[in-house]
């Protein structure tokens, strides 16, 4: 077997101009917008089944127009897929970073990716890490391949000019609008030396439209995990309103619109908790890395992860008051109108009913056709908006897609509807509903 080394390519044969390591919600649509700028890229993924979907020109992820962008590129031979790299100029890390059981974060998949692309690497190629990581993990990624690389000099381990170029770039889009917001959105490059940061940022620039802005690696990481946390505390805040106004029978909802008309104000919208692959997560790389000093990230996180449990609390004590009623779970995904389930409060909060009552509950998600591993042997069913308006006499609103804003008042009027998203202010308030149920019982 070859070492690393010898496996490195010789100057004889063209190169890529770009491979992505892992095709996943953000890394196929990086490779299909690199590749639309002109870029041969190669996406690697482990999963055969991913490769060979995006191969043929198709997806596997729902993102607006994904499917003609991976169509077209791959068509025009400027995007292929493998499970293995291949030699290139440019090598992208985009795989998940996820967290255990007790939220330390997990970087055994980026560090895995930089061992794969180290035996292809050569002298003048840039390694992009865009993986959302805890602080210092670009400099593990340095270190590793520099323990296989003996022959290449690394950048921050090596004095004068280094061989590769090594950064760090943290992706800042929105599902829904990830192709737009790849090309428009301002990007934070920072490079192991401002030499890598110069080298990555003349990459950026031929696909990005937003100011490309350089500073330090561990800098950029930080950024990337203050954004989402901050956005995690200002969520938790509105959560925590929606519990006190609860308990004082009050529409916090209403609350938070009149409290936004004052001009320094601007809370954001309560709901069943916080989901997603970023909000989620990020803020406990930072408690990670200094558990001392992040008090206030630390219980904004715990109160979003409690307000999932109260609602499956009520939700609960709500169903129990009514044994002969069949209910629908509005909702899976993490977040409007898209289809990932990743960290999903809905999910967690559905599976929890269905555990507890079975065939009695329905599952409405417009955006997935079949229900994840967390319901199976529960007897619960996937079914469409009209078959659950039809069959269901009440209905518990976990995310406020688009096509469930659409039902107006009259094909619901005569529901039981707990209502965890605002998404219908013109619905009988649940309170009025337990009230009544109290009484009766």
């Amino acid at each position: 077997m070859p070492t690393a080394t010898e496996a490195a390519p010789s100057d004889s044969g063209p190169t890529l101009g770009a491979v992505v390591m892992g095709l996943g919600y953000i890394g196929l649509p990086t490779a299909a917008v690199i590749a639309r700028a002109g870029i041969p890229t190669l996406g690697v993924d482990v999963n055969d089944h991913v490769v060979a979907t995006v191969a043929e020109g198709r997806v596997h992820i729902e993102e607006v127009d994904l499917h003609g962008l991976v169509q077209g590129v791959t068509a025009r031979g400027l995007l292929r897929a493998a499970t293995a790299p291949e030699p290139a100029d440019t090598f992208i890390i985009a795989v998940p970073t996820p967290f255990d059981a007790d939220h330390r974060p997990d970087v055994r998949h980026v560090l895995a990716a930089a061992r794969t692309i180290a035996p292809v690497l050569k002298k003048g190629d840039l390694v992009i890490l865009e993986s959302t990581s805890p602080v210092g993990t670009t400099e593990q990624v340095a270190a590793t391949i520099a323990a296989l690389r003996p022959d290449l000099s690394i950048p921050g381990r090596c004095s004068g000019a280094a061989d590769l170029f090594i950064a760090y770039c943290p992706e800042r889009v929105l599902p829904g609008r990830i192709l737009i917001e790849l090309i428009d959105n301002d990007r934070v490059i920072g490079g192991i030396t401002p030499r890598c940061a110069r080298r990555a940022m003349a990459f950026y620039r031929r696909f990005v439209r937003g100011a490309c802005l350089t500073t330090a690696a561990r800098a950029a990481e930080m950024v990337k995990l203050v954004e989402n946390s901050y956005r995690d505390v200002n969520i938790a805040f509105a959560n925590e309103l929606s519990l006190i106004a609860e308990g004082m029978a009050i529409d916090v909802w209403e609350v938070i619109r009149l409290a936004n008309r004052h001009p320094r104000v601007s809370i954001l919208q309560p709901g069943p908790g916080v989901g997603g692959h970023c909000i989620a997560v990020d803020p406990w790389f930072l408690v990670a890395g200094d558990p001392v000093n992040s008090r206030l990230i630390r219980t904004a996180r715990e109160v979003n992860d409690a307000k999932t449990d109260h609602v499956i609390g009520r939700a609960l004590r709500l169903i129990e008051r009514l044994p002969d009623t069949r209910v629908a779970c509005l909702g899976l995904a993490f977040k409007p109108n898209i289809d990932d389930l990743r960290e999903s409060p809905a999910v967690e909060i559905a599976a929890a009913l269905a555990r507890r009552f079975g065939e009695r509950i329905a599952l409405v998600e417009p955006h997935i056709d079949t229900l994840p591993a967390a319901f199976a042997g529960t007897g619960a069913a996937l079914i469409d908006l009209d078959t659950a308006l039809a069959t269901c006499d009440a209905l518990v609103v976990l995310v406020d897609h688009d096509l469930f804003r659409s039902v107006p008042l009259d094909e619901r009027a005569d529901k039981l509807v707990y209502d965890t998203r605002g998404l219908w202010p013109d619905q009988p308030k649940l309170s009025a509903w337990e009230a009544l149920l109290a009484r009766a019982a």
